[in-house]
C-alpha cells in the first residue's frame, strides 16, 4: 500500500487556511486537513527579522499526491515563498493509513 505523508503548511489567515483546505479535501489531494489558529512565527525575510500571527495546516494525504498538494498551496497562497514541507509517517495506525490512502486520490 502507498505511503502516507502529512504535508505542513502555514497560512496568513484562519479564512484564507480554511479556504485554501476545503479546496485541498474537495479536489481529493488529501483525506483531511487539520488547520491550527494561534501560532507566532518569528522568521527572517529579505535580510530581516519579521514576526507574525499564523496558522499551521496539516494535510494528511498519500505520498504520490505530496507535489499536487504543494502546487494547490502555491496556486491559493498569498505569500510570495509558502512554507510547503512534506513530512514522512513513520508508524501509522494500520485503519487509519488505508483511510487516508482511500479517501485521497479520488
Amino acid at each position: 500500500m502507498e505511503r502516507a505523508v502529512l504535508v505542513y503548511t502555514t497560512w496568513p489567515s484562519i479564512v484564507e487556511a480554511e479556504r485554501a483546505g476545503r479546496e485541498i479535501v474537495e479536489k481529493r489531494l488529501a483525506a483531511c486537513v487539520n488547520i491550527v489558529p494561534g501560532m507566532i512565527s518569528h522568521y527572517w525575510w529579505q535580510g530581516k527579522i519579521e514576526r507574525a500571527e499564523e496558522v499551521v495546516m496539516l494535510v494528511k494525504t498519500r505520498a504520490s499526491l505530496a507535489e499536487d498538494v504543494g502546487a494547490a498551496v502555491k496556486r491559493l497562497h498569498s505569500y510570495e515563498t509558502p512554507a510547503i514541507m512534506v513530512l514522512p509517517v513513520k508508524s501509522l495506525d494500520p485503519a487509519y493509513h488505508r483511510w487516508i490512502i482511500a479517501e485521497s486520490g479520488g
